[in-house]
């Protein structure tokens, strides 16, 4: 069952993959959950706090880290649903092409072309 996702929802998850670092914070959550903004500051150790925090809440408002309170920290998990949605919306109506009777040749422009025919 395909669930449908908002179009300026799925922009806020594609905004928040876009971002190499963001990713990395994701990478780390898919490894193990529940880390702490300071473990998650060591996943980017070149940015500062207040980065690492910008990233996490550009990744909360996109819904692809949920987060909660456990006594004085606050705990971060990976929420791979829009992710999903994603793939279902674009990746998945793409894997498949091309249709069995065309075939692609790369060069330094792409071009399509009918099997068997040159």
């Amino acid at each position: 069952m395909q669930m449908d996702i908002n179009p300026d929802a799925m922009d806020d998850v594609f905004k928040a993959l876009a971002d190499r670092g963001r990713r990395a914070l994701l990478d780390a959550l898919r490894i193990r959950g529940g880390q702490t903004l300071a473990e998650l500051c060591s996943v980017l150790p070149e940015m500062s706090r207040f980065g690492v925090m910008k990233h996490l809440r550009i990744q909360e408002q996109a819904h692809l880290i949920l987060s909660e309170k456990v006594g004085r920290t606050k705990q971060h998990h990976l929420n791979p649903v829009p992710i999903r949605q994603i793939h279902d919306r674009w990746i998945s109506k793409y894997a498949a092409w091309p249709p069995p009777s065309i075939c692609m040749r790369s060069s330094s422009v792409l071009r399509v072309i009918r099997c068997g025919t040159r």
